[in-house]
């Protein structure tokens, strides 16, 4: 493997692990198998399932299946894992539409997606109806603004209902969690 220095950052999402009490991914034992399966500089935010490493790879979608296998392997449950690079995540939060909300970190959430949505996807969501909550659809990103919080969010049901999604994988982080993960990997 190459040194660190010319390795990229990346941050791995983890979708629906240890909410609920459902799938239950231990954190520590998540930086373990990340080293050992190569990656480097490896941290962990949250028990929300969250990853920060380094990797030679380039291919995020590679990393993320090797990691969603050695999930499966170490923890017996099949939990999907978006990989996105630290730039990628520099673009999320530059490109916030609801900058105003940013400030509110737990009324303002990104929804991350394995692939890009359609934008005729959401022309069946009436917006409106949903006020005063919006969203916004970025490049694999769905922002969203809920100011009631996103547990009694009509808004973040009706977009992630499976008429919306599809096959595209989803994983959500409000954003105190989004500005936290982007100053672990650029730190």
């Amino acid at each position: 493997m190459s040194t660190t220095g010319t390795n990229t950052r990346y941050v791995a999402l983890l979708r629906g692990v240890n909410v609920g009490g459902r799938t239950r991914v231990d954190m520590a034992g998540s930086r373990e198998l990340a080293l050992e399966l190569g990656f480097e500089e490896v941290r962990s935010h949250l028990n929300s399932g969250n990853l920060v490493f380094s990797h030679d790879s380039g291919d995020e979608s590679a990393l993320g299946e090797l990691l969603e296998r050695g999930i499966e392997r170490r923890f017996g449950a099949h939990v999907s894992c978006l990989v996105r690079e630290a730039g990628y995540l520099r673009e999320v939060v530059a490109g916030n539409p609801f900058p105003e909300a940013a400030g509110h970190g737990k009324l303002l959430h990104a929804s991350f997606l394995s692939h890009r949505l359609p934008e005729e996807r959401t022309t069946t969501i009436d917006a409106a109806g949903f006020q005063p909550e919006r969203f916004r659809l970025g490049d694999r990103v769905i922002y969203m603004y809920l100011p009631d919080g996103i547990g009694r969010s009509g808004l973040a049901d009706a977009l992630n209902r499976p008429a919306v999604l599809g096959e595209t994988v989803a994983t959500t982080r409000n954003w105190n969690t989004v500005s936290k993960l982007l100053e672990l990997v650029d730190s």
